[in-house]
């Protein structure tokens, strides 16, 4: 039998700290820590947290994302940008180039009848999966919000996360690294300019733990 999920709305406050993205083991370091050929710009960080319900809510870190928010009282809008580190996105980029700019935007997703997934550290959801309630209500331009990252509690994967809207700065093969042919939903041609052909996608992030 399924149940309803809820979440409550994000409380405004702050606590921003940076760690480490990688596939291995996240170690504390400032926002302008060189990380091989990655120079994160001055002010992005690669985790956020925040006030929730009283307990600290955290976003991210995922591989090759850094955040700033446009106004430092206010986690509700972010910019961002993507590298593609250690080559973990492009296999035709070089390591280090960055591939995208964009906005995030703060949403918590409306009460589904649909189990939040949380075996795994990120869990997708496509949209052709996921209720429509979840799908539809994204930020204009809807056509280029086209991916959700969710936040995470110390229990795991919340229904408040970011609507990420992905600008590329370069044409290249998105390709996970030549990890995925053109057979993956993933796989696609990315042309400079806004990413409409970005994966369709709703993740819930249960958070790093001891050893990711």
């Amino acid at each position: 039998m399924k149940r309803i999920i809820s979440a409550t709305p994000i409380i405004a406050g702050l606590l921003v700290t940076a760690v480490l993205v990688s596939g291995c083991p996240t170690t504390q370091q400032t926002d302008e820590t060189p990380r091989g050929d990655v120079s994160i710009p001055h002010g992005y960080m690669a985790r956020l947290q925040q006030m929730h319900d009283g307990r600290m809510i955290g976003f991210g870190p995922f591989v090759g994302y850094y955040f700033r928010p446009e106004d430092p009282q206010d986690l509700s809008r972010l910019r961002f940008v993507c590298f593609n580190e250690n080559r973990f996105y492009s296999s035709d980029m070089p390591d280090g180039a960055k591939l995208y700019e964009g906005e995030a935007v703060r949403t918590t997703l409306p009460e589904a009848d649909m189990t939040i997934p949380a075996k795994d550290r990120i869990n997708p959801i496509r949209f052709e999966d996921a209720p429509e309630a979840w799908r539809e209500p994204r930020p204009e331009p809807r056509d280029e919000f086209l991916h959700f990252h969710s936040c995470h509690n110390g229990a795991g994967p919340v229904r408040t996360g970011y609507w990420l809207r992905h600008a590329a700065v370069a044409d290249f093969t998105y390709d996970m690294g030549g990890r995925i042919d053109r057979e993956s939903p993933l796989h696609h041609d990315v042309q400079k300019g806004p990413d409409r052909k970005f994966v369709r996608m709703i993740e819930f992030d249960r958070g790093p733990r001891k050893g990711d």
